[in-house]
């Protein structure tokens, strides 16, 4: 039997020159594994196989978790863009109404939910002629509506961002956008001493849109630029 090996001869130097090529390959470096276990039998434990077995399964589950990490990265970043770009619109009226409206419009486009409005408690109605004008954006309600809204009733304390999905939205809050909200954000707002609490709500007709295992660190940083800017304009 000749010893001499089976291969072309530049294949071989080839892979003497470059070895790095066949162990940064996969495939290649299994089936090198696959038929050296063949060659020993079956009567034979192969440790270093193994070890190889277990390094790769973890290697695996490593890559995989990079990749996690990078798309959690990347979705923050596009997140935080989105909020900056918000505020910085809804930052450029210089009257209320258009600031009201751009909220309900081009903010509303750049957070990407399909409705949003401001919902200010008052002990006054909403006939008011100024209300009317703004309904597409803007509520009224009773002063207690927006604690009770957001604790369903419940003697607990108000989170500043509360983040769910529902069946459907509130006709109180949405209007006739109610039918198909899905999920909300419900921003909770404080105008300041002896005024009563506003709410800025966010619906999404995606159910997945808004959960509460998300993070609301942008949504309160967001509330805290908001209720900002109405304390400007209230004043």
């Amino acid at each position: 039997m000749s010893s001499k090996p089976e291969m072309n001869d530049a294949l071989r130097e080839r892979i003497i020159a470059q070895p790095d090529v066949i162990l940064e390959d996969q495939d290649l470096m299994r089936a090198l594994i696959a038929a050296n276990e063949r060659a020993m039998g079956g009567n034979i434990v192969d440790l270093r196989g193994i070890a190889m077995d277990r390094l790769e399964a973890r290697l695996d589950r490593l890559e995989d978790t990079h990749r996690s990490v990078i798309a959690a990265a990347y979705e923050n970043l596009a997140g935080t863009n989105q909020v900056h770009r918000a505020i910085l619109r809804m930052l450029d009226p210089v009257e209320f109404e258009a600031f009201l409206r751009d909220l309900g419009g081009e903010v509303a486009h750049i957070l990407r939910v399909d409705s949003i409005r401001l919902v200010l408690e008052s002990v006054q109605n909403d006939s008011d002629p100024a209300v009317r004008r703004l309904g597409d954006v803007l509520s009224v309600a009773e002063p207690g509506f927006i604690k009770s809204y957001l604790t369903g009733g419940r003697d607990v304390p108000a989170r500043q961002v509360t983040l769910r999905q529902i069946n459907e939205g509130d006709m109180r809050i949405y209007g006739r956008d109610a039918t198909f909200v899905r999920s909300e954000a419900c921003l909770m707002l404080d105008f300041g001493p002896e005024r009563l609490p506003g709410m800025l709500a966010m619906g999404a007709e995606d159910p997945h849109q808004f959960s509460p295992q998300q993070g609301t660190d942008l949504l309160a940083f967001f509330a805290g630029v908001f209720e900002r800017s109405m304390r400007r304009w209230l004043s």
